[in-house]
């Protein structure tokens, strides 16, 4: 920790009752007489004007304006981070054209023989489903794995289902089968040390963006790694998940949410247990009240039959591990989204008394949610992801559209909300994030239900962890250099956010980005 003296910024002001917290606008108004912040010991120490500096370090403000700093509330930290450098097919509308970008991949190194890993299919929209043979037809003997871009399924040729140690078959591997497979890439030979490179260059990206805070629900154990990376990139905030699998790791070193990480100087700390209760729209998993209104031609559901995803946990399974963690003090962060599947961790939740958070939740009942709002439990919630999803909730959910991606309802309901990106499924920038959750729609395109949306204070206090300019919070800032409220409609509104400039990112008193 060390201290720090901010000169002449302006304090934008928050709504934090999106957060659970009290309204606290903080000192002054956005546009209205700057004030300055001195940080000692790492927290904010006092707001004023004309502060005499004590011999800390000055930062010029210029009249910029300050906000604290942001926080993603769901990552995948090396999931993330390797993405930024893989073969990118998100734009593939089929599985010929997804063949085709994939074709260049291949032809630009012809000589390498070690798996190709591709990222960012969604396939749900697709004429036909992928398929192995279809790999097998473009690369019959180096591995291929593609990794759907809502990371619940992947698409292996057979050359990589053995090197795997998979059982062939004709279809994508989904759900827990692929979550264990996606986690054993990280063994591959190198792909360790790629990966620790490519999360350090993503973290000073994410300091960028004015991120002092992630919410790392990375599959493998990163409370042994973050140790190095903090001392190799300095300081960012960091809570680490674990999932089931690995919880009685957890246990046996006798940690609870909120403890510090041994080695990291308190930056890092003790997550939630993170469990996937169902699956996703994309790979037509996520479990639902009612069924889905389409099959794919020639997939896994029988045309005509009822599909209403499935549940990864049956009720009784789901409690015992949350018991289980909640007893030894740890929160948890429940994956639901499909309307039945946060039915089933609402119940789970009640029945248990834990703390946490439902993520996604993208699919709600409105009945649902007074027993929600009854709850400590945040929804920790994605907006991007609806810019990527409108077209296959539009064919597969038709009827629940109104239902989908909700945030207005959970705010009036007084349901606390966490913004967060679930990278690299979108990219880990919270001001694309919160100009999805106020206007809706790609910049300029037609807003999707906007009387879901939120305004930009509360994108804006959803985003910074509950924090506000307070004497005793955490000395983390970001210094912008546009008024995130800027007057104008959501459209305006929207591409204000999405084009913020971050002019300098504090965490804990130290200058890590800008200046």
């Amino acid at each position: 920790m060390t201290d720090l003296l901010v000169r002449e910024v302006r304090a934008v002001p928050l709504d934090l009752t999106v957060a659970g917290q009290p309204h606290a606008p903080g000192h002054g108004d956005a546009g209205s007489r700057p004030v300055d912040i001195l940080i000692h010991d790492g927290r904010v120490a006092a707001v004023g004007t004309d502060l005499p500096a004590a011999g800390a370090p000055e930062l010029a403000g210029e009249g910029r304006w300050v906000v604290p700093g942001m926080w993603d509330h769901h990552v995948h930290t090396v999931q993330w981070a390797l993405v930024r450098s893989r073969p990118d097919l998100s734009v593939a509308t089929s599985v010929e054209h997804a063949l085709s970008i994939l074709g260049g991949a291949l032809a630009a190194d012809p000589a390498a023989t070690g798996p190709l890993i591709g990222w960012g299919h969604r396939s749900a929209g697709w004429p036909q489903p992928p398929t192995t043979a279809d790999l097998d037809g473009l690369s019959p003997v180096r591995p291929v794995v593609l990794i759907s871009g809502d990371g619940h399924h992947g698409w292996l040729n057979s050359a990589a289902m053995a090197l795997m140690g998979v059982p062939y078959r004709a279809e994508v591997i989904q759900e827990e089968e692929w979550f264990a497979i996606c986690d054993r890439l990280g063994d591959l030979p190198g792909a360790a040390d790629q990966g620790e490179t490519a999360v350090l260059d993503a973290v000073r990206d994410a300091r960028a963006h004015g991120v002092v805070g992630l919410v790392d629900l990375d599959f493998s154990p990163s409370w042994d790694l973050w140790p190095g990376r903090l001392e190799k990139v300095g300081p960012i905030r960091v809570r680490t998940g674990v999932y089931p699998g690995r919880l009685a790791e957890v246990l046996d070193r006798g940690w609870r949410s909120g403890d510090p990480l041994p080695g990291t100087d308190g930056w890092a700390v003790m997550g939630p247990l993170k469990v996937i209760s169902d699956g996703s729209l994309n790979t037509r998993t996520a479990w639902c009240c009612e069924p889905y209104a389409a099959t794919h031609p020639g997939g896994s559901v029988p045309a005509g039959a009822p599909h209403l995803g499935a549940a990864n946990y049956s009720e009784d399974e789901l409690r015992a591990v949350v018991e289980l963690a909640h007893g030894s003090g740890l929160e948890v962060a429940l994956h639901a989204i499909g309307d039945r599947a946060v039915r089933q961790v609402l119940d789970v939740l009640q029945g248990t008394g834990a703390r946490g958070s439902i993520e996604h939740a993208q699919l709600v009942a409105f009945a649902d949610l007074p027993q929600w709002a009854g709850l400590p439990v945040r929804g920790s919630v994605q907006p991007a992801h609806l810019l990527d999803d409108r077209a296959v909730t539009e064919q597969y959910w038709p009827d629940r559209t109104g239902r989908t991606f909700a945030l207005r309802r959970l705010v009036e309901h007084g349901i606390p909300l966490a913004l967060g990106s679930d990278a690299p499924v979108a990219p880990l920038d919270p001001w694309l994030a919160m100009a999805a959750a106020v206007h809706r729609a790609p910049d300029g395109g037609e807003a999707w239900h906007p009387e879901l949306a939120l305004t930009p204070a509360e994108a804006l206090g959803a985003s910074v962890d509950g924090r506000g300019l307070r004497v005793g919070e955490p000395g983390d800032l970001a210094l912008l250099d546009t008024d995130p409220l800027a007057a104008g409609d959501p459209v305006e509104q929207a591409r204000v956010l999405r084009t913020m400039s971050v002019s300098a990112t504090v965490v804990g008193g130290h200058v890590v980005h800008g200046g």
